[in-house]
């Protein structure tokens, strides 16, 4: 085989692959572009994103420990609640005792003024009583009198003996009544 031959077949291979000079230096300077907006991008897009979602963390883990904080105090204010309404039942029971021991001692008080006012009407009214018996004592002493001044005007008047006297005299208590002149 003759060298043009060689050549011509090594030309060939050159050019089935492609492996020249300016092709190595292209992809050289394209991976070196590659590689520098790579750098690019990653300084102004993946770290605002990476800032974004460690933002987005630790906002999340501080919710977290939020809302476990809530949860622990969610539970102690329920132990709390709940002892308190154990305890509801004995301060509603001290509650109704005071209630039932200021109801007895008012209710006392109630009956001890009425029993005081009832004793003080009693008394008024008995005194009002004996007041008007003796009123009307008096009364029927002053009309006895003037009943015995007429019986007497009539026994002078008339001069009679003891028997129209004696008959006077009943047929005035009958006019007064028996039992005004015994009492």
């Amino acid at each position: 085989m003759d060298m043009s031959m060689l050549m011509l077949l090594s030309d060939g291979y050159e050019r089935m692959f492609n492996l020249d000079l300016q092709l190595l230096f292209d992809s050289g300077l394209t991976l070196l572009a590659v590689f520098v907006l790579f750098l690019v991008l990653s300084y102004n897009l993946f770290n605002p994103a990476r800032k974004l979602l460690d933002d987005r963390k630790s906002r999340i883990e501080n919710d977290l420990a939020v809302a476990r904080s809530d949860k622990d105090e969610a539970l102690r204010l329920r132990e709390e609640y709940e002892e308190k309404l154990k305890n509801v039942d004995k301060e509603a029971e001290q509650i109704l005792a005071e209630a039932r021991k200021k109801a007895l001692a008012t209710e006392s008080r109630i009956i001890s003024d009425a029993k005081q006012e009832a004793a003080a009407i009693i008394e008024r009214a008995t005194k009002e009583a004996e007041l008007e018996k003796k009123r009307v004592g008096d009364e029927v002493k002053q009309e006895m009198i003037s009943i015995a001044s007429l019986m007497a005007g009539k026994v002078v008047a008339e001069r009679i003996d003891s028997s129209v006297q004696d008959s006077l005299v009943e047929e005035t208590l009958k006019e007064i009544g028996n039992d005004t002149w015994l009492s």
